[in-house]
Formats: structure tokens, C-alpha cells, sequence
């Protein structure tokens, strides 16, 4: 693997919360802004920039709690994550790089997620978004709110805890077996940015465990697709042909019911790539980068 363009960190205040941001290119040049997924870090996007053939200047943060951004959850009193911060540390985002015009936002899963409900809450502010593999969440009924609040508690409890690896080729390797197409060079690359040693000597993932807890909050799906209506971009959604995460999400309801929330955006088009997975930045980043780079020119 070669790396064609090399990015740099800096660190920056949003919120009160020590951020990462990876910045790609030249400044000066258009910006790009990229959200990662869960459990995923900003340099993910790495194979997705060295594609791309046009000059930008790409911005990605660490989202709260993974990568190298700080942890709310060290904090006395905090001990979940809220979508709606997401949603509110991307505008500080913007506001701190970009904030006169509108954007570009590139999204991936949960990333994606906070960029539609972006585009929807703030509709003026943003001229493209691109979608990869964000589907929403998986519907909810009123009658699951009792259960589901009921588990976070339980959970609060006794907290989670994320697996440590004995090094950062096992890491590697735990990422090859979620994503079987990852070659060798590209995965020891990711667990590098992914993973680091602790004091114990083991590899620990760069993210809070506190992300795996139930949100006791239900996914009110008409609410989304409310937000998704006032969206006046172009939405771009590239779904992997192989996606495990769409059946996954769309749970016991028919894939044709599912995609009927889609619907709600005013200007929506998808491409679906193939020989790919949910990670399809890593599986096809050529493929997705030309997508990409045509439909914001």
C-alpha cells in the first residue's frame, strides 16, 4: 500500500471536549468534511483520500470517545452518548473551519447517520451530502421503552469493557475477520491508527466501551424521516452490494418496506457498489471516490 497523501493532526476545543481532527491536502483548497463510523477513527478515510483525484483539503474528526478525542465519560456525571451530540459537536466543527457557505459532508454508517440529520436540522448550511452505508436504525415500538430503559440501567451497573489484543498484528487480524477483503498492508495500517499499547502491554482499541451500552432512548423513525424531508442537498447513498449492516438494521422487515424511509429525503439518489461490505472505503476506494467526485463537481 501507498500512501499518496499524508495527513496531519491537530488538536482543537469543541464543546468543551479535546478533539482530533486529521486534515488531508492543501488549505486553501475546497473543503471536504468526513465523518467516520462507530467504533472507527478519522484515518479511516486514508485509502478513500489517496483515490481521490481532485485537490481538497479533507477534514476529519475523532468523534467523542474514539480515536485520540477525549472521553465524556471520564467526566463525573456522564455515562452515555446522545446522537444529538454528535450532531451538535459537527456544527462546532464547522463552525470552527468553515463557518461562512455551505459544506461537503461525507458520511460513513453512524457518521452518515449525523450528517442526514444535519443536512435536515440545518438545510441552508450544506450543498452535497454523500451517504455510505447509513440506513438509519432499526425501528422501534412504544411498548419496547420500558425493557429498553430497564437493560440501561442494569448496564450502568456494570459497566462494558472492549477486548485487548496481544498485539498489533492480532488487532489486524481482528479487523480481516470483520472484513475478510481487507488486505494485509491496509489492515496493519488501520490497527496502527486504531489501537495502542497500554500500560499492561496489551493493545486496546482506541475507543470508550461505554458506546456498546443500550441507549435507553427509543429510534423514532417518523421523527428521522421528518428531519430527512426538510433536507434541501442532494443526497448521494452508496450501499455496498454485500451489506450485512442493511439486513442487519432492517432486522425482521422486508428490505423494499425498509428502503420506503429513503423516501423522505427531496433529492435522493443511490449507487450500489459491488464487491464490497460496510466498510466499502476500504473494499473499493477508487470506486467510491470517482462516485464521490462526480457527484460534487
Amino acid at each position: 500500500m501507498t500512501i499518496t497523501e499524508t495527513s496531519r493532526s491537530e488538536f482543537i476545543t469543541l464543546r468543551g471536549l479535546r478533539t482530533h481532527v486529521r486534515h488531508w491536502g492543501k488549505p486553501g483548497a475546497p473543503k471536504l468534511f468526513m465523518l467516520h463510523g462507530w467504533m472507527d477513527v478519522a484515518a479511516s478515510f486514508q485509502f478513500l483520500v489517496d483515490a481521490m483525484e481532485r485537490d481538497w483539503h479533507v477534514i476529519a474528526m475523532d468523534w467523542r470517545g474514539f480515536g485520540e478525542t477525549d472521553y465524556p465519560t471520564r467526566h463525573p456525571g456522564t455515562s452515555s452518548y446522545w446522537f444529538p451530540d454528535y450532531v451538535a459537536d459537527l456544527e462546532a466543527l464547522l463552525d470552527h473551519y468553515q463557518p461562512e457557505g455551505q459544506v461537503d459532508l461525507v458520511g460513513h454508517s453512524m457518521g452518515a447517520n449525523v450528517v442526514c440529520i444535519y443536512a435536515g436540522v440545518r438545510p441552508a448550511r450544506v450543498r452535497r451530502v454523500v451517504d455510505l452505508e447509513g440506513f438509519g436504525l432499526t425501528r422501534t415500538r412504544p411498548d419496547h421503552a420500558p425493557g429498553r430503559l430497564a437493560r440501561w440501567l442494569d448496564e450502568l451497573r456494570e459497566q462494558p469493557a472492549l477486548r485487548t489484543y496481544e498485539s498489533e498484528a492480532a488487532v489486524a487480524a481482528r479487523l480481516q475477520k470483520t472484513n475478510p477483503r481487507l488486505p494485509d498492508d491496509r489492515a496493519a495500517f488501520l490497527a496502527a491508527h486504531w489501537s495502542r499499547r497500554n500500560a499492561e502491554g496489551q493493545w486496546e482499541i482506541l475507543g470508550d466501551a461505554a458506546h456498546k451500552m443500550t441507549n435507553p432512548t427509543l429510534y423514532r423513525i417518523d421523527e428521522i424521516m421528518a428531519i430527512w424531508a426538510k433536507v434541501q442537498a442532494p443526497v448521494l447513498h452508496v450501499e455496498a452490494r454485500d451489506s450485512a449492516t442493511l439486513k442487519h438494521i432492517a432486522h425482521k422487515q422486508p428490505l423494499e418496506e425498509f428502503r420506503e424511509r429513503f423516501r423522505a429525503f427531496p433529492d435522493f439518489r443511490e449507487v450500489i457498489v459491488d464487491d464490497a461490505g460496510h466498510m466499502l472505503h476500504h473494499d473499493q476506494p477508487r470506486v467510491v471516490a470517482r462516485l464521490i467526485e462526480e457527484f460534487l463537481a
